[in-house]
């Protein structure tokens, strides 16, 4: 018996990007919060791109600031680079990505850590989680140290039987070269965890004076950057350019004639890889037709030489990496500083979790982030903010936060892992959003920030600011709806801006509404008496233009919304309803879904199955109601 650690609310182990969100989270919620990660150098580490943001992604960590999360608040300070991307196509897919300064980035997030009163950090290896009649109670760490908890989240990342692997190389090891966590991993499998052997990937860095950035096209930041969290309104980051190049017919070659020593070709990767993020090499095979590839050099920070050299993923032996650099244009010189090298690590399988990301198999237990099968740091935070929520939200007795797939990225992410499960490192893209005309940057406050507000992560002073832009947007919106102007009036400035003039009197709402004239112009000729800001025009432009298409999702979402709130009994026996189709009944009883509308998404169920499951909900309801047995 090892030495008493103490006790506390929740124990969140490992301090990657979902730890942080999740200490966090627990902690600024009252709830008394230890951070037990390896080593306490690597809080907010990023061993892949420094970068956050991006489509989807970007999303997300608005989402993570809208809800009172740490990852916008923390790029917005170390940012070195933010640009939008996709400004050519409409808001649903405009997203904010930033490179951070690599080690800024750690060191403010770790700061930021240990300055909440709530939670204390620890460094140490967690082996085994401390389960007592099905609860998981506490963790022991790797000098027998027993810490005690009412609910426990695991954010460890790749690190459960890390291995990395270069060419015919292959040693067991976290990221960046840090000690794996081997134990923990065999004592999932104990408690009876199915996990799966997943693979990711990172390029090499090379030495900023041995780049010839002449030889490659400049990727600036905007000049006017926007940001991530709605608590940033200025920043004085100096910003640093990123750097375009692209592969050549001679790195093609050179990869073509190494392939057998391509670990990934020849057998000795067991783990499945990333599809939306693949090696350089996987790519060469994939799209053998394409003559080139895009490659970024992007810093890494302020103070340091490194560049990363992005697309351009590898497990290649050194020799053939350096080889292969050489051969892109601008990099003929190029020292590499760091290889780059796959990972293989375990994941558990996500669909043992319920929608609160907790385990079905123990009571108490949380897992988030890379652990789920999912790929990206910004993934990550998301589960990371959203577990921590749910076990402090646990241990204070309360019913868990679920978002639903119409109020969040977030939404969809989960319920993407939790109800379909992953068969490779899971990417979120804009894509698998149905409803991602509602679910843009631009409007994750309007979409979350009041749930922020009631969990208490949001501040009421925040909550007061984004209560009055709300009021402000909706009060111009209807002050534009109300004026209205005669032809004589706006004519001049129809015709100056290629629109055409209108024949009747018209309100400022509808002239809006076409697509040539935007919100400036209104606001030239008709400006509002009360002082708007740069977001609420957008907002305002955005709910006007945009009104028609977002009604029609709404409408979609009230359906949703009514197979949600149809909840189903935990105690179900899916054996004993007549009707139900075999594969129907197996997938059931495995996702032990939570509504109608959560089942309705397990692939192998039918609508048809959901009719007999509707039917059967309405006589259990019936039978509950009238206080007789229950059945099922």
């Amino acid at each position: 018996m090892g030495h008493y650690g103490g006790e506390f609310d929740v124990i969140v182990v490992g301090a990657g990007h979902a730890g942080c969100e999740s200490a966090l989270a627990a902690a600024r919620m009252g709830s008394k919060t230890l951070m037990i990660t390896i080593n306490l150098d690597m809080v907010a580490f990023m061993p892949c791109n420094p970068s956050i943001g991006g489509p989807a992604k970007g999303h997300v960590v608005r989402e993570i600031d809208a809800l009172g999360g740490e990852m916008g608040r923390n790029i917005d300070k170390t940012f070195i680079q933010m640009r939008m991307l996709n400004t050519g196509k409409g808001p649903a897919v405009h997203a904010l990505r930033a490179q951070a300064d690599k080690f800024s980035y750690q060191h403010t997030m770790k700061e930021t850590l240990e300055k909440e009163k709530n939670l204390t950090l620890r460094q140490g290896m967690v082996e085994e989680l401390i389960v007592e009649d099905g609860q998981c109670v506490g963790v022991i760490t790797k000098t027998g140290t027993e810490y005690r908890a009412k609910a426990v989240v695991l954010t460890t990342g790749t690190y459960l039987r890390g291995k990395i692997i270069m060419g015919e190389l292959m040693y067991e090891s976290g990221p960046n070269n840090q000690q794996p966590s081997v134990q923990l991993s065999h004592n999932l499998k104990e408690l009876g965890f199915e996990l799966v052997r997943f693979k990711t990937g990172t390029p090499p860095r090379v030495h900023k004076d041995t780049i010839d950035f002449s030889q490659m096209e400049i990727q600036p930041g905007d000049e006017n950057p926007k940001f991530f969290s709605y608590e940033t309104k200025s920043s004085d980051n100096e910003q640093l350019p990123c750097w375009l190049t692209y592969t050549s017919i001679e790195t093609h070659d050179i990869i073509n004639a190494n392939l057998h020593r391509a670990p990934m070709f020849s057998g000795v990767i067991e783990g499945t890889g990333p599809r939306y993020c693949p090696s350089i090499e996987d790519k060469i095979v994939r799209f053998s037709d394409k003559p080139k590839h895009q490659i970024f050099l992007e810093p890494e920070g302020k103070n340091t030489s490194e560049y990363y050299v992005q697309g351009f993923s590898t497990s290649m032996p050194e020799d053939v990496q350096v080889q292969m650099l050489r051969s892109v244009p601008g990099l003929q010189n190029a020292e590499m500083m760091r290889n780059g090298y796959a990972i293989e690590y375990d994941a558990i399988v996500p669909t043992q979790l319920w929608p609160s990301l907790e385990t079905k198999r123990i009571s108490g237990l949380f897992t988030a982030g890379q652990i789920n099968g999912t790929s990206g740091y910004e993934e990550a935070a998301g589960q990371g903010i959203m577990a921590g929520i749910n076990a402090a939200r646990k241990v204070q007795g309360k019913e868990p936060v679920i978002l639903d797939r119409s109020q969040g990225y977030m939404g969809v992410l989960i319920d993407d892992l939790v109800t379909k499960g992953t068969n490779e490192p899971y990417r979120l893209l804009t894509s698998r959003a149905e409803y991602r005309l509602l679910l843009r940057h631009d409007n994750a406050d309007l979409r979350l920030t009041p749930l922020g507000h009631e969990i208490g992560l949001i501040s009421e002073q925040r909550y007061e600011q984004f209560l009055d832009k709300k009021q402000k947007v909706e009060d111009e919106i209807a002050r534009l709806k109300e004026t209205k102007v005669k032809p004589s009036e706006i004519n001049e400035l129809l015709t100056s801006i290629g629109s055409a003039p209108i024949q009747d009197g018209s309100n400022l709402l509808t002239i809006l509404r076409r697509p040539e004239v935007t919100y400036a112009h209104i606001d030239s000729f008709s400006p509002s008496e009360v002082q708007l800001d740069d977001d609420m025009k957008e907002q305002v432009e955005i709910q006007i233009k945009y009104a028609g298409y977002i009604e029609k999702q709404l409408l979609h979402v009230e359906r949703l919304q009514k197979m949600e709130r149809k909840k189903l009994p935990e105690n179900i026996n899916y054996e004993d309803i007549q009707g139900l189709a075999i594969e129907a009944r197996q997938k059931l009883a495995k996702i032990r879904p939570i509504s109608i509308g959560q089942a309705s998404r397990i692939s192998g169920v039918t609508p048809a199955d959901i009719s007999i499951l509707l039917v059967y909900l309405e006589h259990y309801n019936r039978v509950t109601a009238a206080g007789g047995p229950s059945i099922g």
